[in-house]
């Protein structure tokens, strides 16, 4: 089956009281050589690290801003670090919690999971690997939710950049070949397995392998207003 064949649709604490929905960033702690392994032969192992940085400040900077006018719980999700490290790295207002140990599957439901029994009632996530996912996408994501099961931003690489989810569910996340170009359509044939209901949004590339690098480099100019000062602290 075809992913076209499934789409079932076209398409901290602020001063809120308490947000229902959250917007999580998974992102990793940008360790020379532990981090964007695939763009070290075209950038070096600090030049990948500095990369996921640029590209992780982007999408917080954004989402800091954008979080508290539509009431979201913004949680930074991170691995390859300490809290000492991503704190002195993103700052203080930065909300973080730990991944789990595990696949990215793992990952994902220990999140959610978290999330749901905590009184979340719609969760997105988004990697850090996109740098075209917009404030437009997180509100059509939760708009979609209100009637979905599922929302998946999809990626030009046969991934996804984006997941959201109205309830737990981890067989969406069980068994999929991650980091290959079936991602996509496997969680969607497990979708429709379980009877669930999906939106896609729409298609976007994600910034993984040095074929990809043109698409940050166009863009990087328009995101280089400068982050909080205590971000580059630690590194």
């Amino acid at each position: 089956m075809s992913v076209l064949d499934f789409v079932t649709s076209t398409s901290t604490d602020t001063t809120v009281e308490r947000a229902v929905d959250g917007l999580y960033l998974f992102t990793r702690f940008p360790l020379p050589g532990q981090t964007k392994t695939r763009l070290i032969p075209a950038l070096g192992a600090v030049g990948a690290a500095d990369l996921q940085r640029q590209m992780t400040e982007h999408l917080l900077r954004r989402f800091q801003g954008f979080c508290p006018e539509r009431s979201l719980s913004l949680d930074v999700h991170f691995t390859g670090g300490t809290y000492e490290q991503m704190s002195g790295w993103l700052g203080d207002e930065a909300k973080l919690t730990h991944q789990c140990e595990g696949t990215l599957g793992e990952r994902l439901t220990f999140a959610l999971q978290s999330g749901f029994a905590a009184g979340l009632e719609r969760i997105v996530i988004v990697g850090s690997d996109c740098p075209d996912v917009t404030e437009d996408h997180i509100d059509q994501a939760m708009t979609l939710l209100q009637s979905q099961d599922v929302v998946l931003g999809p990626a030009v690489d046969g991934g996804y950049y984006l997941v959201g989810l109205s309830g737990l569910y981890p067989a969406l996340f069980e068994n999929i070949p991650w980091s290959t170009k079936r991602v996509l359509e496997t969680t969607l044939e497990i979708a429709h397995r379980c009877g669930l209901s999906v939106a896609l949004l729409n298609w976007l590339s994600d910034v993984d392998r040095p074929e990809d690098l043109p698409l940050w480099n166009d863009r990087k100019s328009a995101y280089s207003v400068g982050f909080n000062s205590s971000c580059h602290r630690g590194l």
